[in-house]
């Protein structure tokens, strides 16, 4: 916890660009669900609002008045999200104002979730671009008054957190985003997740090309690239990344069976072990699903927790209705359903075919499956 007082600046944790500050019960309820849309945030709350699950998702509480928090969080974050009123906002951020070529982007939201405000820093310190694609991703209507403010282009640290898209490394965000903006050839490949990522009214800028695959985005020797996929990439393909930026769709769902009372950390170390093998990464796992009779299973709990993934349970007759490779009278005969970890999967990712058919290791068993994007019409 953030004990905050009197002149002394404290010590945040600093994990992503961007920093969500709530100070009311509504406005916590909103920003724990916030920071499942938009992963590119640092949550804080007072302590008065604990719920018991912060420590596993990352949550820093702080007890004290919220002005002494923010000189902190005006040092370390390009940017500070506030479900504050709007007037508040300014009079506390006023004594720390330095100029706009050193200030961070400050946004608004409302209490009920249904306006974002661009309030400070709005071009140069991103708040306008920040204002536009967190209210995408949270589902209200973004306030920016400056007039020339037109989003034309692909905001680089931003693209695709609408629909929870993480990037692998930070380490090139600068230098593509100039790519962009200099309006230079950047490739982009897209091999999974939603499709409809550009969402103006104007065509995609003449500089941004879509290519089908890797191969042929390498050929065409771009500045930069955005590369959207699940998989780790092989060695011949690092040269895309000496300025280019790999973006982390939510696109693979686990499905989980295993003994009860089954630790937290054999889960997890089959789960590593499995998109090891499959070389896909960990940023991509969108849900864990299984059957309903696990649904207060600890271990489960405790993993998704830990990740902050969605646990989906299905009832046997659910998990029945799914054509799968692998039925088990057995299982039928503890369960009710002919099978857990491989309907499971496909029933969550709306999949026809599994990446992995069911596999047991000790007391687990996993099966993987890829979200169908093109199905649910993304």
């Amino acid at each position: 916890m953030i004990s905050l007082r009197e002149g002394e600046i404290p010590v945040v944790e600093k994990r992503k660009p961007y920093a969500l500050v709530a100070i009311t019960k509504h406005g916590v309820a909103h920003a724990r669900s916030y920071i499942e849309k938009f992963p590119y945030a640092d949550l804080y709350y007072m302590k008065k609002f604990e719920q018991g699950d912060e420590d596993a998702r990352q949550i820093q509480l702080f007890d004290g008045t919220v002005r002494l928090l923010l000189p902190a969080l005006f040092q370390q974050y390009k940017g500070i999200i506030c479900i504050i009123s709007l007037g508040a906002v300014v009079r506390m951020i006023a004594p720390l104002l330095i100029d706009k070529m050193k200030d961070p982007g400050v946004l608004v939201v409302d209490d009920k979730g249904q306006y974002v405000i661009s309030v400070l820093s709005g071009h140069i310190g991103g708040a306008n671009a920040l204002t536009h694609e967190f209210a995408k991703a949270i589902g209200a209507e973004p306030i920016v008054t400056t007039a020339s403010d037109v989003q034309k282009t692909i905001p680089v640290d931003l693209f695709g957190a609408q629909f929870g898209w993480v990037w692998d490394s930070e380490e090139k965000l600068l230098p593509v985003s100039a790519s962009v903006v200099n309006e230079e050839h950047v490739a982009i490949v897209q091999e999974t997740g939603e499709k409809n990522w550009w969402m103006y009214e104007r065509s995609i800028p003449a500089n941004l090309k879509i290519y089908p695959s890797i191969i042929e985005a390498i050929r065409a020797k771009p500045h930069a690239i955005l590369l959207i996929t699940d998989r780790l990439i092989e060695a011949h393909e690092e040269v895309l990344i000496e300025n280019g930026v790999i973006y982390r769709p939510k696109s693979i769902v686990l499905g989980i069976g295993c003994n009860r009372g089954t630790a937290m950390e054999e889960i997890e170390q089959v789960i590593d072990e499995t998109l090891a093998e499959l070389r896909l990464s960990k940023k991509s796992v969108k849900a864990v699903a299984s059957i309903n009779l696990k649904k207060d299973e600890t271990g489960l709990l405790e993993l998704t927790a830990k990740h902050n993934w969605p646990f989906a349970t299905y009832t046997p007759e659910q998990l029945n209705e799914i054509p799968f490779p692998n039925p088990s009278e057995t299982v039928f005969k503890y369960t009710g359903a002919y099978g857990v970890s491989e309907p499971a999967a496909l029933r969550c990712a709306n999949a026809k075919a599994l990446l992995l058919e069911k596999r047991k290791s000790g007391n687990v068993t996993v099966s993987v499956a890829r979200v169908n994007f093109e199905e649910r019409g993304q």
